[in-house]
Order: C-alpha cells, then structure tokens, then sequence
C-alpha cells in the first residue's frame, strides 16, 4: 500500500510539474502564433486525448516527462521544393510520395524530404499504419465557432475540408508564406528565446508563488525556545520572494556543482533520481498539504534550474544553439543537433543510474 501511495504521489507531483513545463512552451508559441499539434504527458509514444484546434492533449503509454510539439524546430536549412510540394498535395487532398514527385517534376527522394519536413510543420498529416505507401494528406480544416462568428459578422465565409480533401490553390506563394509564419524557425531570436525559456520561467515562477502563499498567506509555526509556545507569523510578500530567491540561488550553486570536478561528486551523492522523488512527496504530502505545497516548490525550482543547462537537448542547450546561429549567422545542422542531443542523454543517463542505484539503497537499507 505505501508503494502505492508512493507512486501516485510522484505522478501528482512531476505530472503537474512538466504539465506546467511545457504548457509555458505552449503559451508562449500559441501566443506568438506558432502551430502546437501536440501536448503530452509523457514520452513520444501511443497515446490517449483529444485534439482541439490543431493541437492533440493527451498522456502516452510512458508517463515520464512531457513534451508539446512546437511546429518548425527541426535544424538545419529549409528543404527545397517545399511551396510547389505543399501546393501539389494540396490539390489532390490524399498523395503518395511519387504523385507528389511527378507533379512537381521532382526527384522521389526531393518529394520525400520536403513532404516530412511539411509533416513537422503541421502543414500534412505523414503516412498512417494503415497505409500500404507513403500516403500522405492535407489535414483537416474546420474553423472554431469564434473565427466562424468573426467571419459571419464581417460578411464572410470560411472555408472547411476534411482530411485528404481536395482544396483549390489560387496563390502558391500565398500558402507557403502562412504556413511558414506559423513556424517556430520564422521568428526572430528574441522570440525563439521567450519560446524556449518560457517552460523554465513557469516553473520559477510557481515556485515563487508557492513560497508567497505558504510563507505570507497561510504562515509558518516558530516554537518559542523557553516557553514552547507556538505561534504563527505571516511573513512580508517581500520577505517570502527573497526567501524564494535565496533557495533558487541554493538550488544554482549546487548545480553549478556538477562541473566543479572537487565538487561533482558530492553534489551528485546529495541528489536523487526519480526513486527519491516518489518516497519523499509521499512522506512530505503525509506531513500535510502545506508541506507537500513546499516540496512542489523545491522540485519545480530544480526541474527549471536544471533545463537552463546548456546541454541539448535541454530547453538551455538549445538557447546556447540559438546564441551561437544569432552571433555567427551559421545554421547548425540537423546531424550536429543530433549528435549533440545524443551526448546529452549520454551524460544525463550516466547521471540517472548512479542516483537509481544510490537511491534503492536507500530505499533498501532505509537510509533517506
């Protein structure tokens, strides 16, 4: 049963953590109008959810992490043929790969490479199970009943296609052009770093909101040291962000640990992995709701601190990626990006089994 108690504790606690991770990435893109076609609670893999608009919410069979699909992050240069290509599949509705090519007098290969790039767009819907070929299919079009109530008061009608429906296309350029201001590469860098820094900062500043509504909302208990009496304080709004500040400052230092070879070996001891994480909510959660309200605090401030790294494929690695196109004008390719991502998950998988293994002895030998 305390097994039990655990695990839900830990699935409330880093589900509602990464739900607000990545819903800073979804706010910021959807409010810089960038195409969102997935929101999930757990790693890419079969999933259950609804789609709204053009985004799917919804958990996968793998409920650790999160992640929201912001359209147009692929790196590396635009592929060629993408505005004749996207026009192309347009028309027909429902396309194989060498209708595409054929159309557009192309190579298969050329055909190929612009319809997946138009898939991460958000602009085709890529090749189903069912699929015998490498079908692919215009996505659906259906207005919300806001722009059908704009439209009808301004005297207009939008149009509406199912998917793999047939559409006329008037102006090539036209298309392409909304399809591409619709991606995250279309923005300016300053854009590009609110998007990327956005789940980081929705993290920090719950943290901080936590701190203000234990330490000045609901108070703290001091036990007087002679008379053991206990009384209540409120502490200033100000009071409780320095005290918020102060423990992301802690939480910086200790990260900042790991690189310090004199250090990195302490800091990685003093850490836990996701084991930890599920045996103390349940302890702090036990304690009471303010408690578990803190602990809530403790781990979204390390989760932010430690996307900031500057290792992909972390929210901070690729920050660093963006600095370094927007000083050197140079586009880092998607080869250099995978190569780097996987680096990065090297290092963080080592990291991750030392903590699980230090960890279940704790848990084994009771020693938290």
């Amino acid at each position: 049963m305390d097994i039990l108690i655990m695990l839900v504790c830990a699935v409330i606690t880093i589900g509602f953590l990464v739900f607000i991770h990545e819903g800073g990435h979804f706010l910021a893109a959807r409010a810089f109008g960038i195409r969102v076609t997935e929101f999930m609670l757990g790693l890419p893999g079969p999933s259950v959810g609804f789609t709204r608009g053009e985004t799917r919410f919804g958990v996968t069979a793998v409920p650790l992490g999160g992640y929201a699909k912001v359209c147009g992050m692929e790196a590396g240069p635009l592929q060629p043929h993408l505005q004749e290509v996207l026009a192309a599949l347009y028309r027909r509705g429902t396309a194989n790969m060498e209708d595409v090519a054929r159309d557009c007098g192309i190579s298969d290969d050329a055909a190929y490479e612009a319809l997946e790039e138009l898939v991460e767009w958000g602009s085709v819907i890529g090749p189903q199970k069912a699929d015998q070929f490498n079908t692919y299919r215009a996505p659906r079009v259906a207005p919300t009943k806001r722009q059908l109530k704009k439209a009808t008061a301004a005297g207009k009608a939008l149009p509406s296609y199912e998917l793999g429906e047939a559409r006329p296309v008037e102006n090539e350029r036209a298309l392409y052009e909304s399809e591409y201001r619709q991606q995250y590469r279309s923005l300016p860098f300053w854009k590009r770093s609110v998007i990327l820094l956005a789940g980081i900062a929705t993290n920090l500043l719950f943290a901080m909101i936590v701190f203000i509504l234990v330490f000045s909302v609901i108070g703290f208990q001091v036990q007087h040291p002679e008379t053991g009496e206990v009384t209540t304080i409120h502490a200033s709004v100000l009071q409780a962000l320095q005290a918020g500040f102060m423990y992301i400052g802690m939480v910086v230092q200790a990260v900042a640990g790991l690189f310090n070879p004199a250090t990195a070996a302490q800091t990685v001891s003093d850490s836990t992995s996701i084991v930890g994480i599920a045996v103390m909510s349940k302890d702090f959660f036990q304690a009471g709701l303010v408690q578990g309200l803190e602990f809530m605090a403790m781990i979204s401030v390390s989760l932010g601190i430690m996307n900031l790294l500057p290792i992909p494929p972390l929210d901070g690695g690729r920050f660093v990626v963006e600095i370094f196109q927007k000083g050197t004008r140079r586009t880092v390719s998607q080869k250099a990006m995978n190569y780097m991502s996987m680096a990065g998950m090297a290092l963080f998988l080592g990291f991750f089994v030392i903590m699980l293994n230090q960890d279940i002895q704790r848990f084994v030998f009771g020693n938290w």
